[in-house]
């Protein structure tokens, strides 16, 4: 008998990548997504430090023998569509030679619409004072311009434009300060009151007005009160028992113990790079243009602040920012910290921490040192603060031992506070 042939076996078919669509654009959970319909397009979808996903539109290309991916929008604002076009625009660019890294468009500097008023009259609008003052003062001698000129837009141009600045009376500077007040928004009230004295009194130096219209003996928002928040003893415990679960995010929670260990300002660790931290001699260098105060300091880590670091740079991927942005090509928006403090406070509430912010932390920890017996001047410094003209002229010692000694007792403190609730 002949022998059965056995049945030919048919090759598995390759299954075929869906095409993208809104709902699974939608749908996707963190990773890198790839686009079947556009060479080189892919997706990147990140959990932001607030608990939000962002979703990148990302172009890779192979620039100087290694894989890159360049940013090439943000979805919903640029759509599928939208992005397969500037992919393609960037590999026509790779064929003719051009690096589209380098053709890309500079970011413009902060600017402020030209004067509606033509002619003489235009050299001395509200439009073209608010113009030099942002140019030519705000842009040199202050580091976020861009915080003076949403206030003048708020509420100073919408008002005012298209007048002569010169026929601006004390009056209607009170008036327009009283309807900010009127909705409740005492304190930006004080702060546009700043803003127009400086820029009147700029404009008085500069010849575009003869006199300053802001004659104002009382702050208009009225005195503004300062906090006291402080976190217990307790609320502590319930914090540093499980970080993460308190606040949901693991990159935030690392970033709230950092923030109580070592006492800096929130733009301060926004900013931050890998390349600040001395992870051997357990430093970390805060460079003058992240300092508030215009003068870098150095932070004294303790072993639990840089592990709290060592962790974040596992979660960075390679990036050289310690808190990177959605696209991975710089460091996050400091606001988004205290968005991800803020969605966590009903978390937080059920653990018996009452509500707080970022700052609240700083004053915990220069209140700690106090109870730790730390010298005033030392825990000053530790926090940064500016020093008294005479001192901060000739005292130049960095007191990165003391500050070192403060911050392992605080550190000390607190883990003796997590141990006893761990136990």
């Amino acid at each position: 008998m002949g022998t059965k042939a056995k049945p030919r076996r048919l090759p598995k078919r390759q299954g075929v990548a869906k095409p993208l669509t809104t709902a699974r654009i939608v749908s996707f959970g963190e990773g890198r997504h790839k686009d079947p319909g556009q060479q080189g397009l892919y997706l990147l979808v990140r959990e932001r430090i607030d608990g939000t996903k962002s979703r990148t539109w990302l172009h890779r290309i192979k620039r100087r023998g290694k894989d890159t991916y360049l940013p090439v929008g943000h979805f919903p604002e640029t759509g599928l569509a939208e992005a397969r076009t500037a992919v393609q625009t960037q590999r026509e660019q790779l064929t003719k030679g051009i690096d589209p890294m380098r053709a890309a468009p500079r970011r413009k500097a902060v600017k402020i619409d030209a004067p509606m008023v033509t002619g003489e009259a235009g050299k001395h609008s509200v439009e073209f004072l608010a113009k030099e003052f942002l140019e030519k003062y705000i842009a040199r001698e202050h580091k976020q311009p861009e915080y003076t000129k949403r206030i003048l837009d708020l509420d100073v141009l919408t008002t005012w434009r298209g007048r002569d600045a010169r026929t601006i009376k004390s009056r209607e500077v009170i008036e327009l300060l009283d309807n900010i007040v009127e909705r409740g928004s005492n304190v930006m009230a004080n702060r546009t009151a700043d803003v127009l004295g400086m820029m009147f009194k700029y404009g008085v130096h500069r010849n575009i007005v003869e006199l300053n219209p802001v004659q104002l003996l009382f702050r208009p928002g009225g005195k503004e009160s300062s906090r006291e928040r402080c976190l217990s003893d307790d609320e502590l415990k319930a914090l540093l028992a499980d970080p993460k679960a308190a606040t949901r995010f693991e990159r935030l929670s690392h970033a709230i113990v950092i923030f109580l260990l070592t006492a800096v300002r929130r733009s301060e660790l926004a900013l931050a790079r890998f390349s600040d931290i001395d992870f051997k001699k357990k430093t970390w260098r805060i460079p003058d243009e992240n300092s508030k105060t215009g003068k870098g300091h150095t932070v004294a880590l303790s072993d639990w602040a840089v592990r709290e670091f060592e962790a974040l740079q596992r979660l960075a991927k390679h990036s050289p920012w310690v808190l990177a942005n959605d696209a991975n090509d710089g460091p996050i928006n400091p606001k988004l910290l205290t968005r991800g403090v803020a969605r966590c406070q009903e978390r937080m509430q059920k653990l018996g921490i009452e509500e707080f912010t970022l700052h609240d932390l700083r004053r915990t920890c220069r209140t700690g040192l106090s109870r730790l017996k730390i010298a005033p001047h030392i825990s000053e410094r530790v926090l940064n603060h500016a020093q008294e003209k005479i001192a901060g002229t000739y005292d130049l010692y960095d007191y990165v031992d003391e500050k070192r000694a403060a911050l392992d007792a605080w550190a000390a403190h607190l883990e003796g506070l997590r141990s006893n609730e761990m136990s």
